[in-house]
Parts: C-alpha cells; structure tokens; sequence
C-alpha cells in the first residue's frame, strides 16, 4: 500500500535497540527492509537469539543489522561515530535527559525524523481521566528529563514525534510489571494489593508498543506529535493479578490492605505500581497512526509467561519479606 512507499529503505539509528521494546522494533525495521544500525556502549552483543525465535530468522536479523559502538552521552565521541552518517530516522528509546539528545541533534543535523521514548508518568495527576496528550503535565515528575527532551526537540525544529507509554509490559520486560504477580502466583502465596484494589490502571503489551513506533515511521501526521500508547481496556489492581492468574492457569487469591497504617519499609517495594488511577486516552495514535492493539490482557500476559517467566528470567528474585509483614498485620496466614 501507499504506506510501505513512504518507509521504503530508510536508513536508521537506533539508541537503546538491544532491550525490551528496542528489540521487538529493531527486527520489524529490518524485516521491512530498513537499513538498521544499533547504537550502544558495546558492553553486550548487539543481537541475541531469542527462546522462541527461529533459526533462520534470527540470522536473517543478524545479518543485516549494524552497529556503531559508542556512548551517547560523550559529543565528541557521537560527532565522531555519526558524522557522515547520513541517517534519515532516529529512534531513541533509551534517552532519559535533555542532554542525552543533544549530542545526537549535533551529529546528525537535518534528519527526517526523531521518534522518542517518552512516558505517560509525565502527566501532573488530576482528577479528571483519561489523560490525553493536551493535558497538564508535571514539572515535578521524576520523568521531568522526557519532558526536557519533547522541549528540546521542538525548540530545535526537528521533525519529532514523542510517544508516551503507559505500563509496558510483556517478554524481556525489566520493570518487574507483570513479574510482581507470577512471583506471587507461582509460589501458591496470596496476592497484597494497597486499598481496595478498585484503582484503575492501563498496562500495553511491548509488541503493540513496538507496532506504534514502526506506525510513526515515515508518516506525514505524526510530525510534532506526542501520543499516548497502551492497552484498550482499563484494568483495577485486583484485576490485574486475577488475569495474571487467569494466563498462568492458576488460582488467586488477593489480600487488599491499607498501607497507611502499616510501617512498611521502602525497600522493597511493597507493589509495583503507583497507588493512584492512572491511565490514558490512546484514540489520537488510533486516528492518526492506523494503529491497534494486537494483544488482549490475558492473551498478553500469557505470552509474557511462556516466553519469559516459566522460561526462568526473571529481573529479580522473588522477596516477599514485605509481603509477609503485611499478612502477617492483617492476620491471613501466609
């Protein structure tokens, strides 16, 4: 179709492209015919074959995509390694800080685009959801880094666009997001979960993540545009470990507590996500980028399960010292 001409052969950059969402989306940008160089310290190899990935298509990944070793954050190194690049597309999905973008802007002037990895964690908390990309954000944020870069790259007039995940999850994810829960899950032990377990989150499989980005690819609406993107149905705490179980095949049982009168210790965290509502409106990427969610919740954790956890790799030990001073308070034998 008419879109696969406007992403013909584009040469590509791509900083943070060995982990979680960099590797679902470095391989669709070389399946269709882009021109992929990775760019990292070197400190781990560039492609990995992964457990449920073919033979074959891993070579044919490996083969064709380059890399360019050098650490973003040194100019002189970066004008070194990209100058005469002749790159059209950056995708920068690790970049936390202004100052992380501006050796790339310097090294490579003139780009076509820059797609950035953003987070919906930039939004200022209100009493009024879903947040879209119009509402307020907070300066305070520990994201505030992101926000800078989206300042930076439109006061530099580079044709960028920001996209702001949600909670991501999925395989080779290293948030414990949906790991939380199958630690809980697999050890038989109940499931505590702050409040009632009624607050409203959002969580988008990595795959569907990766498809946004590739969407923004050589598409003329995007350009200056920020778009949140996530999963189509807002899901409660409780609810998220009850699908959790429901992928895993097991049974759940959730403990709901309230944290205030408890005296947890920060470490570990008592759960993984913020205590509060926090979702997105996801319609503007819908509209603009003919993009949809592939994965449904269950179907997505499920997919995390048998290609990651039940594999082994897991981002952290199981702890659950916290857990049992909370059932221990609520007195449900652990």
């Amino acid at each position: 179709g008419d879109a696969g001409v406007a992403r013909a052969g584009k040469k590509v950059l791509v900083l943070g492209g060995t982990r979680f969402i960099g590797v679902p989306l470095a391989r669709k940008l070389v399946a269709e015919g882009h021109d992929v160089q990775l760019l990292t310290r070197g400190k781990a190899p560039i492609a990995t074959q992964l457990p449920w990935e073919s033979d074959e298509a891993f070579a044919a990944f490996e083969g064709a995509v380059g890399h360019i070793k050098c650490d973003r954050k040194d100019p002189a190194a970066m004008a070194e390694a990209l100058g005469g690049g002749g790159f059209d597309v950056v995708y920068d999905m690790n970049g936390r800080e202004a100052s992380d973008c501006s050796p790339v802007l310097d090294a490579l002037p003139g780009l076509e685009q820059y797609i950035f990895c953003s987070s919906a964690g930039v939004y200022l908390q209100g009493d009024q959801l879903p947040f879209d990309e119009a509402d307020a954000t907070d300066p305070k944020s520990r994201h505030k880094g992101k926000l800078d870069t989206e300042a930076l790259l439109a006061e530099r007039k580079v044709p960028f666009t920001s996209i702001r995940p949600v909670y991501i999850y999925g395989p080779l994810n290293y948030n414990p997001v949906e790991e939380w829960f199958f630690h809980r899950l697999a050890a038989g032990r109940p499931v505590p979960i702050p409040g009632n377990g009624k607050q409203l989150t959002q969580l988008g499989h990595v795959d569907d993540l990766a498809d946004a980005f590739f969407k923004v690819l050589g598409n003329d609406k995007a350009v200056g545009q920020i778009y949140n993107i996530s999963g189509d149905k807002y899901v409660t705490f409780n609810g998220i470990a009850k699908a959790c179980a429901e992928a895993m095949g097991v049974d759940c049982e959730v403990v709901n507590y309230d944290p205030k009168a408890m005296d947890l210790p920060a470490k570990p965290k008592a759960f993984p996500l913020r205590d509060q509502h926090f979702f997105t409106s996801i319609e503007k990427a819908k509209a603009d980028l003919g993009w949809s969610n592939q994965w449904g919740l269950v179907e997505g954790l499920r997919d995390s399960y048998e290609k990651d956890f039940s594999r082994g790799r897991v981002c952290a030990a199981a702890d659950f010292t916290v857990d049992d001073i909370i059932l221990d308070t609520v007195r449900v034998p652990a």
